[in-house]
């Protein structure tokens, strides 16, 4: 990829980094290597469940009679430093030898606030210090305001040439949960408050393969069809209580698309140093642009101007992965000012799935995912725990732009404790 300034051309190692979108299929071209954290810290949101009717047959919905809280501007802000932080320490932990990645800390984040809504003592210290707060009881407004934020990004735009195109963000959450269970009053009321939405009653105990049909067709739809089977059988069994679901799905064309007759292919140089020939998307415009000590970066608008691809290219990808922080990427992305940019891009897509539970509980959340977890603000009936975390994203990005999707499902089981009050 060439990210001019100087007019230098550059064969990065990686392709890194994407903020303002989301994570598709494993289709880089052969032997092409490319990493990319979908860290939607400024754009993730949580929107409101949809109705229990758009889920198709006979579900029933538990649902407090609480309005929505009402959004302070600057708790989106926050959620979004937040999420930033949270993405980057996930990165760290699941990037190690890994080749092509794609992932959404928003997704993941989602899913856990709606079980992190529930935890009570040591579990609920132990997520808030992991997610950086982004889901604590005193941080309760901080996603609602960065969904009501969002919900503004979709519409109708016109791109530079004055055509009309349509930019597509979609976020929702979908909370399944044993029918018959006892639910705390409270709970209820923080999906209502937070999440705008309540909890979709199935039968995981004696109808296991039909919950998780229902599970996977919600997400399929939310998707539009590019995630058609988040949870694989036998992730859900008959001691299954909850599945706490979030599904992002992007569509969004550049704010100056690519000349498709300007795409070639290129030399593009793989973290072991070795090289293979890729399309290679091509442009040369005024775009964000920075550079710094082993580092590249630039930024690509979609149309409306309100998301954009931010890509970083890494001298030592190694090196610079060890040391990303929040802080060092909010250093980068500040730095970034208009140029002229001779900018090449490889086409590709990607998509990665993976159980991160055990990633989580390292990172400093263990007591989540055995009996040591309170989850009594969600049912003192059955002791609950975290048994699986299946997180799943893809992307595509050509001449026209991105698309892109992600699902996650906090699954929570029943243990053989009762919990304690």
């Amino acid at each position: 990829m060439g990210l001019a300034g100087d007019t230098t051309m550059v064969a990065p190692a990686e392709v890194e980094r994407m903020a303002r979108k989301l994570p598709r299929h494993s289709r880089c071209p052969p032997g092409m290597n490319v990493k990319l954290a979908a860290l939607l810290s400024v754009v993730i949101a949580l929107s409101a469940c949809a109705p229990a009717a758009s889920l198709g047959g006979d579900v029933g919905l538990a649902r407090a009679d609480v309005a929505r809280a009402s959004a302070d501007p600057g708790d989106a802000i926050r959620a979004g430093a937040a999420v930033d932080a949270f993405g980057l320490d996930l990165y760290r932990a699941i990037a190690a030898g890994q080749t092509n990645l794609v992932f959404s800390p928003a997704s993941i984040t989602l899913a856990l606030a709606m079980a992190r809504a529930g935890a009570r003592g040591d579990t609920a210290l132990e997520m808030d210090a992991v997610m950086h707060g982004a889901a604590a009881d005193d941080h309760a407004g901080w996603l609602n305001a960065l969904d009501q934020l969002l919900a503004t990004r979709s519409g109708t735009f016109q791109d530079d040439s004055g055509k009309d195109v349509t930019v597509t963000l979609r976020i929702a959450n979908a909370p399944f949960a044993q029918q018959g269970m006892p639910l705390e009053k409270p709970y209820l009321e923080a999906l209502a408050e937070r999440f705008g939405g309540g909890l979709r009653l199935v039968d995981y105990k004696t109808q296991t393969e039909q919950a998780r049909a229902l599970i996977n067709g919600w997400v399929d739809a939310q998707t539009e069809h590019r995630i058609p089977e988040l949870l694989v059988p036998g992730v859900l069994t008959p001691a299954t209580r909850l599945a706490l679901v979030n599904a992002i799905y992007l569509k969004a064309p550049w704010e100056t698309p690519f000349p498709v007759d300007a795409t070639t292919d290129g030399t593009f140089t793989r973290a072991d140093g070795s090289t293979v020939q890729v399309p290679f998307m091509a442009t040369t415009t005024s775009l964000r642009y920075a550079s710094g000590s082993g580092w590249r970066a630039v930024e690509i608008p979609y149309v409306g101007g309100s998301l954009a691809m931010t890509v970083i290219v890494p001298d030592d990808l190694v090196a610079f992965e060890s040391t990303l922080s929040a802080d060092s990427f909010v250093a980068i992305t500040g730095a970034l000012s208009d140029t002229e940019v001779a900018l090449a891009l490889p086409k590709f897509g990607i998509e990665t799935k993976t159980d991160l539970a055990s990633t989580l509980a390292a990172l400093g959340m263990p007591s989540a995912f055995d009996d040591r977890a309170d989850f009594s603000g969600i049912t003192t009936a059955e002791k609950l725990e975290i048994s699986d975390v299946i997180h799943q994203a893809n992307i595509d990005v050509d001449e026209k732009g991105t698309e892109a999707a992600a699902a996650t499902a906090v699954v929570m089981r029943a243990t053989a404790m009762r919990p304690s009050r």
